[in-house]
């Protein structure tokens, strides 16, 4: 009994040794295969140390190459705060080197982790303080390199560029639209430190950061030269309020230019209030259009042919009553009686309310929203506005024949240049862009190309060629006479509009503009120019906007090597199977002179005497074949 005791003890004591075995061997199984690295990773963090290494962000460049944004290679300090022996006096030298507070630096080396970065005092030094630094030699005091971005160009295209942050993160424009890419991935250098953090002979492992990726945009550096160095001008010349300039490239949507007034250095942007430098006027910026609206309503009309150009009159007496409200015109007493070509020439009010009139409320409407107003435009820029119009189920006739000329709504500069695009391009409404492509870092190779888009189609080509024709008669004997070159063709629209506060126009408060564009027959760019309350100088767009968009639009024939047209408007032109001819100037010629220029139109006298003194149309004005040319003699 006491020996089968003793073997049933023994039995047990092996039965309990044994699942104590198995439990050991189960779970330093465990530990080996399933909690290794967690564990491993534990052990690995008491005892190794990672000294940063930043990453050079991505460079940004113009179209052809040249750098707008690039980075300078700066040092940070770094601490390790269990290598640093006497910290008292540690604290004391680095604060004074610094400029900081004692108090706050002997926290950082006295404080209880790994690596302390000392923020922000002592993140991108220069190279005289950090010399300083290097040379006291203190144990656990670092030196690492660090990227700061870099404006070559200073305040050129501040707004579009936009700027970092002191931790390298976009905060506003292409850097922030685009931080995702730009920001590159930070390296480092590992060592091993004891359980006191003195570092141990032990192999170091570097990982080499990994640069952001470089970024090209559709900006043409030169031309936005152009268009930074005409804003200094109108500054200095007539102190506006506000002024900017937008370029871009109707045939596929590409901002060639933008810049704006007042600007500001992104390598200093903390210099400046955040208004400044958070608002990007040509996509932020809402105001009253004026005249240069008047293009949306003049494509529609002739989209839906609800107006001939040529052949249609219309009688401005000076202003036209509508629904009990007087819309005058800018000339005293009106134009008189004018085909509607001259309409757009002249920029006459009354004529453009009765082109709404004929077109209706729907429809104009209808035109405005598919154009492209009265929302984004989807350009890749961060604070764009959308703009304000009329709800047309609550418009009336007042609300109608305002909006046809360009006032009581709302509009952005990027909204129009868009806009006005599609009627010249031939009717295809573009979405604007400004990153063309983007290049893997080490070997610059093509990651990612960016193809136009199109959003819609909105008029026809003949509609647009139309337009463009109309256009160009606004430059070459309308309002935008300023803007004419000389053997170019060259075509535009000027704008004078009142400004609105508290509901009310200011008196004498305008924003002058000039949107043009070239060649007029294939047009290769768009420039707009709006000035803001300039002062000391007459306030038409036409005199203050359109000599800087001629001035622009010179710039671009070198840069986008555009061809001298010696031929000028074409000398005749056919719409809806009818020919139209081109007649000639004949005021001051004798009237034997006039009818032998004449030949082919009918012709009307009136007055007396041996000379013209005037003709109507005018000259260089295109008429119906076998059309009226009224000649008064005297």
């Amino acid at each position: 009994m006491f020996f089968s005791d003793i073997h049933t003890r023994i039995r047990f004591f092996f039965l309990l040794v044994l699942c104590i075995l198995i439990i050991i061997v189960i779970r330093v199984f465990y530990i080996q295969v399933f909690s290794y690295d967690k564990l491993s990773n534990l052990a690995e963090s008491l005892w190794s140390r990672e000294l940063p290494i930043g990453a050079d962000r991505g460079e940004i460049y113009d179209r052809n190459g040249k750098v707008l944004a690039t980075n300078l290679t700066t040092t940070s300090l770094v601490l390790i705060p269990n290598q640093i022996e006497n910290k008292e006096e540690v604290a004391q030298k680095l604060s004074k080197i610094l400029g900081s507070d004692y108090e706050d630096m002997l926290a950082h080396v006295s404080k209880k982790t790994s690596i302390e970065r000392v923020h922000p005092e002592g993140r991108q030094l220069s190279y005289d303080i950090a010399s300083q630094i290097d040379e006291l030699g203190f144990d656990g005091v670092y030196l690492v390199k660090e990227s700061k971005r870099y404006y070559p160009y200073g305040s050129l295209l501040s707004h579009v560029l936009g700027y970092v942050g002191i931790d390298n993160q976009g905060l506003s424009g292409i850097e922030l639209t685009y931080d995702e890419y730009l920001t590159g991935e930070d390296g480092a250098i590992k060592y091993f430190s004891d359980g006191k953090g003195n570092r141990l002979e032990l192999s170091e492992v570097y990982e080499e950061p990994q640069n952001g990726v470089n970024i090209t945009l559709t900006i043409d550096l030169d031309l936005q030269l152009a268009a930074e160095r005409e804003l200094d001008n109108i500054m200095l010349k007539y102190t506006p309020e506000h002024a900017l300039i937008l370029a871009m490239d109707p045939n596929t949507g590409e901002i060639l230019a933008m810049a704006s007034r007042p600007n500001f250095d992104p390598n200093n942007y903390q210099d400046y209030d955040t208004e400044t430098i958070n608002r990007n006027l040509p996509i932020w910026m809402t105001y009253e259009p004026g005249s240069t609206f008047k293009i949306t309503t003049l494509a529609a009309s002739l989209e839906e042919q609800t107006v001939n150009l040529f052949e249609d009159t219309f009688y401005d007496g000076g202003s036209v009553n509508v629904d009990g409200a007087t819309i005058h015109c800018w000339k005293s007493g009106g134009h008189g009686a004018q085909t509607y070509l001259e309409v757009v020439e002249n920029s006459c009010n009354p004529g453009f309310v009765s082109l709404g009139q004929k077109l209706g409320t729907n429809t104009l409407m209808s035109y405005i929203t598919k154009f492209g107003f009265g929302e984004k435009t989807g350009i890749d820029l961060n604070g764009e506005s959308t703009g304000i119009l009329f709800n047309p189920d609550k418009m009336g006739a007042v609300e109608l024949a305002t909006t046809s000329f360009g006032q009581g709504i709302s509009v952005t500069p990027i909204q129009q240049v868009t806009a006005v695009s599609a009627v010249v391009n031939g009717g295809s409404l573009y979405e604007p862009y400004l990153v063309k492509s983007m290049q893997e870092p080490e070997t610059n190779s093509i990651i990612y190309l960016k193809e136009p888009v199109l959003r819609r189609k909105v008029i026809s080509e003949e509609t647009s060629k139309l337009a463009r024709y109309a256009l160009e008669s606004v430059v070459a004997n309308g309002s935008g006479r300023n803007a004419y070159i000389e053997n170019y063709r060259v075509g535009g629209k000027t704008g004078t509009a009142q400004k609105v506060e508290d509901g009310h126009y200011m008196d004498g408060n305008y924003i002058l503009s000039f949107i043009g564009f070239m060649p007029a027959d294939n047009p290769e760019i768009v420039v707009y120019v709006a000035i803001d309350h300039p002062v000391g100088v007459v306030q038409y767009g036409g005199t203050v906007a359109a000599p800087v968009a001629k001035s622009i639009l010179e710039t671009a024939i070198s840069v986008l090597d555009i061809e001298s047209s010696t031929e000028g408007m074409e000398k005749e032109y056919n719409w809806m199977d009818t020919k139209y001819m081109q007649i000639p100037d004949v005021t001051g010629m004798s009237l034997e002179e006039a009818k032998e220029n004449l030949k082919g139109f009918s012709l009307e006298y009136s007055g007396d005497g041996t000379k013209v003194i005037y003709q109507s149309p005018s000259g260089n004005s295109y008429v119906k074949e076998d059309g009226v040319v009224k000649l008064m003699l005297g």
